[in-house]
């Protein structure tokens, strides 16, 4: 699903913020990333989501080397990839409907096929009864909860997240994970960065770890 050959990226001001990464997510593989702030885990997902492209080396994403593609065909892979940041950037001024259904009426579905899509979404973040109301209504857990729904509405085969967890309580926090499982569970391939170490202690997933644009570390089911 995603693999990264020998891969650097170099900004335009001089810095480094990774070197020469290599590593392999398969399909339906579950992943957590981290490392501490600064350590490239933000760029490295930009990266995989084409929002920024590497300064030498492969990022390969479903076959596809996305360093090589053209501007034009990125939005069309990129369809493939529900992307989940800390702040879900819900529209205020959209209920919570209409900002879960906005990536279908951009992919061009059919209106009637659109309310199926959004409630069976809404239903499996458990808030199908919060269609009708509007994000600032809603806590922190809730809004984070109907950025998911928006991102996983059109079934993407993988599922990228940026410190999803890091505006939530630690109740909260271990919810989301569970729904992150649980999209695992049913097929999607999933990789979170999070710097909170006592959460990802407690999943048996595999952990890559970054410092200074390095990856320094990778291990399989790890568990304490």
């Amino acid at each position: 699903m995603i693999q990264l050959n020998k891969v650097s990226k170099r900004y335009a001001h001089g810095q480094e913020a990774l070197l020469n990464i290599s590593l392999e997510l398969k399909k339906g593989e579950m992943a957590f990333l981290t490392g501490h702030s600064g350590a490239g885990k933000s760029t490295l997902l930009k990266l995989i989501t084409m929002m920024e492209r590497a300064s030498t080396g492969e990022v390969i994403f479903d076959g596809v080397n996305v360093n090589r593609i053209s501007k034009n065909k990125i939005p069309f892979l990129r369809r493939k990839i529900g992307i989940i940041f800390q702040d879900p950037h819900l529209l205020k001024d959209r209920s919570v409907f209409e900002n879960v259904s906005l990536p279908l009426i951009i992919t061009g579905y059919r209106y009637q096929d659109i309310g199926k899509r959004v409630r069976a979404a809404l239903d499996k973040v458990g808030l199908l009864h919060k269609e009708n109301v509007m994000p600032e209504t809603l806590s922190s857990g809730e809004q984070q909860r109907i950025g998911i729904a928006r991102a996983i509405i059109t079934k993407p085969p993988l599922i990228i997240a940026d410190e999803p967890t890091g505006n939530l309580d630690p109740d909260l926090s271990q919810d989301i994970m569970q729904l992150f499982e649980q999209f695992n569970q049913i097929g999607s391939t999933v990789l979170i960065a999070s710097h909170d170490i006592g959460l990802i202690n407690q999943l048996q997933h595999r952990r890559l770890t970054l410092k200074g644009g390095q990856l320094i570390r990778d291990e399989e089911g790890y568990m304490v």
